[in-house]
């Protein structure tokens, strides 16, 4: 919505990623956890973004795992 300010999110999903995938999810940081996982961390300007992020992990073939918010920016 127009003036919401831009929200922080944590997308977690299956399997690990190397950092040059970083520019493919939009420069979002990633953070490979020991259990298998990776973490997109970052700044999302809108709804529209999130659904396409989202729809990288689809594309994938991965198990997304969570989606949250972490405060704004």
């Amino acid at each position: 919505r127009v003036g919401d300010p831009t929200m922080n999110y944590e997308i977690t999903f299956e399997g690990h990623l190397d950092e040059h995938w970083s520019a493919w999810f939009g420069g979002l940081t990633l953070v490979r956890a020991d259990d298998g996982t990776t973490t997109l961390r970052g700044a999302v300007a809108d709804q529209a973004e999130l659904h396409g992020l989202l729809a990288k992990v689809r594309d994938l073939g991965t198990t997304l795992i969570s989606v949250r918010t972490v405060g704004t920016r």
